[in-house]
């Protein structure tokens, strides 16, 4: 069953690239008492989240946090250290880029994709979410390929 707007995000153990390597996080570290957006990729490093969508929290993270988002996460089936590297490579000081790397949030989610045909495996599906103290008030998920209502600009005028 997907997640909807009500919600309560599930807990989940996640991972981030620290100085000193992966560390765990968990989703209420990360949402607790906090006004988060999360956006979610299939794939770090593949032509439309590298693009786009990444690029677009990038150049819009400051606008998005003086819109009272308090911090901006980056989801993706994807481990730790590519999570980091990929960060590296766009500029994503000001997003936090975080490994999903089992899947585990993504499947409490109901928000999977199945990338086998591709050869990817299992992936998160694309999508924006607004969380408010662990509550959904925003969900945008793409319905087809491409960037749209997952956009930092998108999400940006929803605030």
């Amino acid at each position: 069953m997907t997640i909807t707007i009500g919600d309560t995000i599930p807990a989940a153990n996640l991972m981030v690239m620290g100085e000193s390597g992966p560390g765990g996080v968990t989703t209420s570290e990360l949402f607790d008492g906090k006004k988060v957006l999360l956006f979610a990729v299939p794939g770090a490093f593949t032509p439309g989240c590298s693009m786009t969508h990444l690029p677009g929290y990038v150049a819009h993270a400051d606008q998005i946090k003086a819109a009272g988002i308090d911090s901006i996460i980056c989801l993706s089936v994807n481990d730790a250290f590519v999570m980091g590297a990929w960060g590296e490579a766009h500029n994503a000081d000001h997003i936090t880029m975080l490994a999903d790397g089992n899947g585990e949030l993504t499947s409490k989610l109901g928000l999977e994709l199945d990338g086998s045909g591709f050869g990817l495996g299992t992936r998160s599906q694309r999508y924006a979410m607004v969380v408010d103290n662990g509550t959904v008030t925003h969900l945008n998920i793409e319905e087809g390929p491409g960037v749209d209502v997952s956009s930092a600009e998108t999400m940006l005028a929803q605030l």
